[in-house]
């Protein structure tokens, strides 16, 4: 590939609404790179989870400087890659693949995505007592951010318990004891709460509604949604009813975008342009590797 051409990807499921594609390919041109970001949808493609080594193998012999990780393969994919970041080790997750002299090295801007949207859409918000719905590859990502930014008290809910107690114990061995802890009664764990995330897909087109009864929504919580399409999920509607701060997932989509595109190229991105490029995207009309 030369260097004023560049092939990257996004690999996950469901994601022909994604505007990776437009930030990325919009990027490039403003910079004279010819640059083509193509998608592996695994449900598109009719690929099961066994299949991503093939994939990633693929994309590595077609020349692709690398690809991007999503839903739900942040943390699957890490057994296919040579090397991992240090942030990335450390946050046990993965949303950017650079293939570099025939390895595959993983890194995570999800978490300095997610820290750079949520200081400049909700400034000063409460951090005292938060809860996170969520513990994959994207809640583990928001979590280290969110202890990082100084939360004292991080409450972790997920539909699989032992999920969100492993998480719990990596951030309080790297953060300090008791700063995270885990429950099962949504009710019980936001009677207190200065805010919530939504950090699992619930929300999205393909996945409706939202992860938890928003009847327990009060007007003091801010609450802040890691989707962005569609844009105002049903949570994010449901608050914006109650007179909640909101945060939706555009912040988080367009820094971890810029950072993932200066892996990707070597070449830092305006988050300006990709800002304005995410809002001008067509969603839903990006071609699909076949």
């Amino acid at each position: 590939m030369s260097r004023n051409n560049c092939l990257v990807g996004l690999i996950g499921r469901d994601i022909g609404a994604s505007r990776s594609p437009c930030m990325h390919q919009c990027e490039g041109e403003a910079q004279g790179l010819r640059l083509t970001y193509s998608l592996f949808d695994f449900t598109v493609m009719g690929l099961e989870t066994e299949d991503l080594p093939r994939v990633l193998d693929a994309a590595q012999l077609l020349g692709f400087a690398g690809v991007n990780i999503t839903h739900p393969f942040k943390q699957q994919v890490l057994s296919c890659l040579d090397e991992l970041s240090d942030h990335a080790e450390k946050i046990g997750a993965v949303n950017t693949v650079a293939s570099r002299n025939g390895k595959r090295i993983g890194y995570n801007t999800d978490a300095p995505g997610f820290a750079t949207g949520f200081q400049a859409g909700l400034p000063d918000a409460g951090l005292t007592d938060v809860v996170q719905f969520g513990a994959g590859g994207g809640g583990a990502a928001t979590a280290h951010a969110l202890l990082s930014l100084g939360v004292e008290q991080l409450t972790l809910l997920d539909v699989r318990p032992k999920c969100a107690a492993l998480l719990a114990v990596q951030l309080n061995a790297l953060y300090g004891a008791g700063r995270a802890r885990t429950a099962s009664d949504a009710e019980v764990a936001l009677a207190n709460a200065d805010g919530i995330i939504n950090a699992t897909p619930v929300g999205m087109q393909q996945h409706p509604g939202t992860p938890f009864s928003t009847k327990l929504l009060k007007k003091k919580h801010w609450v802040a949604d890691i989707v962005y399409f569609p844009l105002e999920t049903a949570l994010l509607k449901a608050a914006h009813h109650k007179g909640c701060r909101t945060l939706d997932g555009s912040g988080m989509a367009v820094s971890q975008a810029a950072a993932s595109f200066e892996i990707f190229t070597g070449r830092p991105a305006s988050m300006e342009r990709m800002r304005q490029a995410f809002l001008l995207a067509p969603a839903g009309t990006h071609s699909e590797i076949p």
